[in-house]
């Protein structure tokens, strides 16, 4: 009697002891998947089921049309889990578009209904039950409809992927069997740059002047936001216990000036700035300057550079440049063959080497 006892405890408390680590129950693959937009963290926890010889019976079979009684759970009108086994869960670390609606930042159940000439994309706010036995509707943050595109290759085992990509938004596509169901997410990447710019500049990264600048210099590249980098600018130059005086700072802020239309001030901070430049500083500067057009300041620019640092490959290249801008070819020819000797490493040998191409050919291919 005593062991009768004995094993109806073990059986009844069985469940309360963990697990010992195994592979997912039919050989289904726990995958994650994740890619940053922007600055924006996109991850994807899935299990992957294979095909397993199931090759059109797939889509409206194995995975039921809509929204089906999958005999289990509460649920009486479940779409797809997305996957196998657990939830798909899909994150995002700020706030997004899916297809072009809005999406908070957070954590989702991820779950498709499919139909033959469409899917519905299902956002839950419950990302913690099992697989959508227990889906209910009005934890649904977000539906959107999307088109699935047929494959002529098949795939084994389902896999998301990240395709598509640019600086604000990527397209997410889920592969299983011959079907592709892809979607668009996207970003408003600078708004939540500069968001972030504001929070870290007050903790302790913005102790530094560099970090100052750097603030300044993407609303600056993206040509944003000015009147709030020109305080940035200046804080990094005069900011208590923060500000430098230097190259990067003076230079950040004349930049953003001159884009404001404050020229004269602008000038009279690069001049300021030139002298406490180092030999690559100045030579990127000239080489904006080219940019915009300002041939006469870059060719001074480049020519300072070269009486404080004279014949070595940086400065012997801007003097091929300056002179190239205004024309004057022949006499950048005699500076780039200076470089070519000089060439720190076979690709700058190769691009060097087509320079004085361009320019035996009377033509200004320097940038």
């Amino acid at each position: 009697m005593r062991k009768l006892y004995f094993l109806l405890a073990i059986l009844c408390t069985q469940h309360s002891f963990g697990q010992l680590t195994q592979a997912p129950d039919g050989g289904n693959k726990k995958a994650w998947i994740g890619e940053r937009i922007g600055i924006t963290d996109v991850s994807i926890q899935y299990d992957r089921p294979a095909v397993k010889g199931r090759e059109g019976k797939v889509w409206g079979a194995l995975v039921p049309y809509g929204f089906s009684d999958l005999g289990f759970g509460t649920s009486k009108r479940a779409p797809w889990r997305a996957g196998a086994n657990e939830n798909t869960v899909i994150s995002f670390s700020e706030d997004v578009k899916v297809e072009g609606k809005d999406l908070p930042a957070g954590k989702y159940g991820f779950h498709i209904a499919f139909y033959p000439d469409q899917c519905t994309l299902i956002f839950s706010r419950n990302y913690t039950s099992w697989g959508s036995f227990f889906y209910d509707s009005t934890e649904d943050v977000l539906r959107v409809p999307v088109k699935q595109l047929a494959q002529d290759k098949s795939t084994e085992w389902l896999k998301y992927e990240f395709e598509d990509e640019k600086p604000n938004s990527a397209t997410i596509a889920l592969y299983w069997e011959k079907w592709k169901i892809p979607f668009t997410v996207s970003v408003d990447y600078v708004s939540q740059q500069l968001a972030s710019y504001r929070r870290e500049l007050r903790t302790d990264k913005g102790f530094n002047s560099d970090a100052w600048v750097q603030a300044a210099q993407f609303c600056l590249q993206n040509n944003t936001n000015l009147q709030e980098a020109l305080q940035w600018s200046d804080y990094a130059i005069n900011g208590v216990f923060v500000g430098e005086t230097n190259f990067a700072t003076l230079t950040t802020k004349a930049q953003v000036l001159e884009r404001l239309g404050k020229t004269t001030e602008a000038d009279a901070l690069m001049k300021q700035a030139l002298p406490m430049g180092n030999e690559v500083q100045i030579h990127n500067y000239a080489r904006q300057l080219l940019k915009q057009k300002k041939t006469k300041e870059a060719f001074e620019a480049f020519k300072m550079n070269y009486d404080k640092h004279p014949d070595n490959f940086t400065t012997n290249m801007g003097m091929t440049r300056a002179y190239s801008a205004t024309g004057n070819y022949k006499e950048a020819l005699k500076y780039a063959q200076k470089a070519l000797l000089q060439a720190p490493d076979p690709g700058n040998k190769v691009s060097v080497e087509k320079v004085v191409e361009m320019l035996k050919e009377g033509k200004d291919n320097v940038n």
